[in-house]
């Protein structure tokens, strides 16, 4: 029996909530991607990062995560900064998120984060993960099969998984943490600095 795939279908069923969107941007928005966006870079990268969910305008639109709004502007800025990025793609990172298809108001609900966190525990196998965002804090650890209660998110907080494997927390790099100022190109660029001191 051949292994189940590391990456959901384009036609995915299993949040109906999702599928409605998907479906109803498929008509208003032919020539977006508008499907699970799948993880970006290295398979055996020895960094994983991992977002929410696809923005409506980047990642639902593009097919890429982290493609084509603020968030991932800033995200693809800071790894350049730090040698992690080659023309806008990563370097050494897997780039992924908690749920892959674009949840309405970009709020994914409980079971459409768990019913993604098989796609999530089947790419984690990097030594070093940043979670961006306190569902993305959540679901890793569940999915590298740590204890929340344990593993508190704060940003920069670390946190060693069962496997050995180190998590770093940092506050999503969305265009609302950026604008109000909860989370500055210098906090950001901290979290990659130190993920790199760990790499050593």
């Amino acid at each position: 029996m051949p292994a189940p795939s590391p990456e959901p279908h384009r036609d995915c069923p299993r949040c109906p909530r999702l599928v409605a969107v998907r479906e109803a941007l498929r008509v208003e928005q032919p020539d977006w991607w508008n499907a699970p966006v799948p993880a970006l870079g290295d398979p055996d990268a020895w960094l994983a990062i991992i977002g929410l969910a696809p923005g409506r305008h980047g990642a639902n639109r593009t097919g890429r995560a982290f493609t084509g709004d603020a968030s991932g502007d800033l995200l693809f800025a800071t790894l350049a900064k730090f040698g992690l990025a080659v023309e806008g793609g990563p370097k050494g990172v897997l780039i992924l998120n908690a749920v892959r298809c674009l949840p309405p108001g970009n709020k994914p609900v409980p079971a459409e984060i768990h019913a993604c966190r098989d796609y999530l525990g089947g790419q984690l196998a990097a030594p070093v993960v940043v979670a961006l965002g306190q569902i993305a804090h959540q679901s890793a650890v569940k999915a590298m099969g740590g204890r929340l209660p344990k593993a508190r998110f704060g940003h920069l907080a670390e946190h060693r998984m069962p496997a050995g494997q180190m998590l770093i927390d940092s506050y999503h790099c969305s265009r609302y943490n950026q604008n109000t100022g909860r989370l500055t190109p210098e906090m950001f660029e901290a979290v990659f600095a130190r993920a790199l001191e760990l790499r050593r």
